[in-house]
C-alpha cells in the first residue's frame, strides 16, 4: 500500500509505459509506442485511470521517464507530464529511463532466484542506433538503488572499454540488461562473468515502482523545471535547417554539374 497516487509515463523507447499508483493498488500498460505515442499517451492514461477509479484531480504527481532514449520519445513524456501538471497545479518526478530498465532486470532476478538475492551490480545498455549506445551502471542493496557509472552515450569501441573498466571489483554479481547486447551482437565482448538478461518483462511496472521510490525520496520539483535528458547535441533539424541544408545541396550539384 502507498499513501500517493501517481501518473507516470514513459516513452523513450518503441515501448509506451503507463502506470497509475494509488493506496489501492497499481494500474499498468505496456503497448507499443514509437511514433504513434503522442497521439495514443493521453487516451490511454485516461482510460487507466478509469480503471483505478480516479480522475486527473486526484493525482498527487506525474512522472515521466527523462531519458535518456529516442528524441521524440522524449520530448513526448516530458512535454505531456509537464502540461499535465502545469494545467492541475502538481509537480513532476523525473525518472532515469535506463534505472527503468534495471529495475525491471532486478524484478526478474528475484522473480528466478533460489536464494535470496540481496545486492547485484547491473549494467545497462540500450541501443541508441548509429552503432552507438546509452550505457550506465547502478548497484542495488539493501537500501535501493545507487547510481555508479550514470548514463552516457558510447560508440561501440568506446562501449567495449567502458564495460571492460565495468567489472565489479567487490565480488557481487553482475547482469547485463537492455536491448545493445542483441543489438551489436558478436561485435560487443562483453566480460564472460556477466549474466545476460536482455529481454524486459515490465517496464511499467518497474516505472511504477522507481516514481514511488522518488516520491518517497522528496525528488518532486515544479513542472516547469521538467527537462528530458539529451545525450546527443543534435538529433533533430528544425524545418528551416532542413530547407537551408537541402538548397545547400542544390548549390553544391549546380556546381559540381558546371565544373
Amino acid at each position: 500500500m502507498i499513501g500517493v497516487t501517481l501518473l507516470s509515463i514513459d516513452t523513450a523507447t518503441e515501448c509506451l509505459a503507463l502506470a497509475v499508483s494509488t493506496a489501492q493498488g497499481v494500474w499498468t500498460l505496456n503497448s507499443a509506442g514509437g511514433a504513434q505515442a503522442s497521439a495514443q499517451l493521453l487516451p490511454k492514461a485516461a482510460s487507466l485511470l478509469q480503471q483505478a477509479g480516479i480522475g486527473w484531480t486526484n493525482l498527487d504527481a506525474v512522472a515521466f521517464g527523462q531519458g535518456p532514449g529516442a528524441f521524440t520519445g522524449l520530448r513526448t513524456s516530458c512535454a505531456v507530464a509537464q502540461g499535465l501538471a502545469m494545467a492541475l497545479d502538481r509537480p513532476v518526478l523525473a525518472i532515469d529511463s535506463l534505472l527503468i530498465v534495471a529495475e525491471d532486470a532486478w524484478a526478474q532476478m528475484v522473480l528466478d532466484a533460489i536464494d535470496p538475492l540481496e545486492s547485484l551490480d547491473l549494467v545497462v545498455a540500450m541501443d541508441a542506433r548509429m552503432d552507438e549506445a546509452y550505457g550506465a551502471r547502478y548497484s542495488r542493496g539493501p537500501a535501493g538503488w545507487r547510481t555508479v557509472s550514470p548514463p552516457a552515450l558510447y560508440t561501440l569501441a568506446g562501449l567495449a572499454v567502458w564495460s571492460a573498466a565495468a567489472v565489479d571489483t567487490e565480488g557481487r554479481p553482475q547482469c547485463l540488461t537492455g536491448s545493445a547486447g542483441p543489438a551489436f551482437g558478436s561485435r560487443w565482448l562483453t566480460p564472460a562473468t556477466w549474466q545476460h538478461l536482455p529481454k524486459e518483462l515490465d517496464r511499467a511496472a518497474a516505472l511504477a515502482r522507481l516514481a514511488v521510490s522518488a516520491w518517497q525520496s522528496g525528488a518532486a520539483q515544479p513542472a516547469d523545471e521538467a527537462l528530458p535528458l539529451y545525450l546527443r547535441d543534435r538529433v533533430a533539424l528544425t524545418t528551416d535547417e532542413r530547407e537551408a541544408a537541402r538548397c545547400r545541396l542544390l548549390v553544391n550539384n549546380a556546381e559540381m554539374r558546371s565544373q
